[in-house]
């Protein structure tokens, strides 16, 4: 596989790679050391691309194992919470607090899910991937894949309706 084959088939998701690896190590420097990662281990193996029936689940696959496996390491003990993705200009001040706080809270609480429903919920939600490609993915049924996005779905809206209500009677 010449350099620019390569480049088609493994550039148009590189992206969804770094999302997924950002959502999962949080850290914004983790995850572009893991897409770079990623990328020299798909560049080793370049001649066996083609046994694969996507390469792009193949190369979410690799991200998903890479970041547990670097979440277990003692390095990500040091991991801080950063969300920066947010801005929006004109709004009032007292708006943008609160806006920054609803979307703090759903990433807190996307953080605080199992990892599976984490993953699941990363994929679907916010990289839009169908469900038989998550199932492929995560070596799941994709009704296992629906029940888990349900669940987290309904633990999130759980949690923020709460949020929302507390103090009202």
């Amino acid at each position: 596989m010449k350099q620019s084959d390569f480049l088609k088939t493994v550039m148009p998701f590189k992206d969804k790679v770094f999302r997924l690896a950002k959502r999962l190590l949080v850290s914004t420097e983790e995850a572009e050391d893991a897409t770079q990662e990623l990328y020299f281990k798909l560049w080793k193996n370049k001649n066996k691309l083609n046994d694969y029936n996507s390469v792009e689940a193949f190369a979410m696959t690799m991200t998903k194992n890479y970041c547990f496996d670097r979440l277990k390491s003692k390095q990500a003990s040091n991991l801080k919470l950063v969300h920066s993705n947010y801005q929006e200009n004109g709004t009032p001040l007292q708006k943008q607090v609160e806006l920054n706080d609803s979307v703090s809270l759903v990433h807190k609480l996307i953080e605080n899910l199992p990892e599976q429903q984490k993953i699941i919920i990363q994929l679907r939600d916010i990289e839009e991937y169908e469900f038989e490609e998550i199932a492929e993915m995560l070596q799941i049924n994709p009704t296992a894949v629906r029940v888990s996005l349900s669940r987290a779905r309904k633990t999130i809206r759980e949690q923020l309706t709460k949020q929302h209500n507390y103090g009202i009677s």
